[in-house]
């Protein structure tokens, strides 16, 4: 599992001075950078050369985020199948876990629009982030 720090913007929070919920979206998707760099080093979203696509995402709200106080994301993978993979996610703050989400990703060729396996080389470096389900 690997940790990024987000310090919250102003715009984050809501009228109920909390962290608005779909802000945790964006701070799951900042953290899956380093994933995506697998597949598209340069991170180029040109058509031709990104090669993942979302199929699905969830989240589970255990608490309420502040903005007053960075949040650690914490990021793994749980599982890799032939050309997907699910990464988990964990939001805490003031050392407390605040939500965790899963999103599933697929290698994909946007061109002829459809799956591709995933390659052997990036299938290494992706088992270098496989954890077990802590859920």
């Amino acid at each position: 599992m690997y940790t990024i720090s987000v310090t919250p913007r102003f715009g984050d929070a809501d009228g109920l001075r909390h962290i608005n919920n779909i802000v945790l979206a964006e701070w799951f998707e900042l953290a899956r950078n380093k994933i995506y760099r697998l597949f598209t080093p340069d991170l180029d979203l040109s058509y031709e050369k990104w090669k993942l696509i979302m199929v699905k995402t969830d989240f589970e709200f255990l608490g309420q985020m502040y903005y007053n106080g960075d949040v650690d994301i914490k990021t793994s993978i749980i599982r890799i199948g032939n050309s997907s993979y699910t990464t988990y996610h964990e939001a805490w703050q003031s050392g407390h876990l605040k939500a965790r989400g899963t999103a599933v990703l697929v290698n994909y060729d946007f061109i002829q629009q459809k799956s591709r396996p995933i390659p052997e080389d990036v299938r290494e470096q992706l088992e270098e982030f496989l954890e077990d389900d802590p859920r």
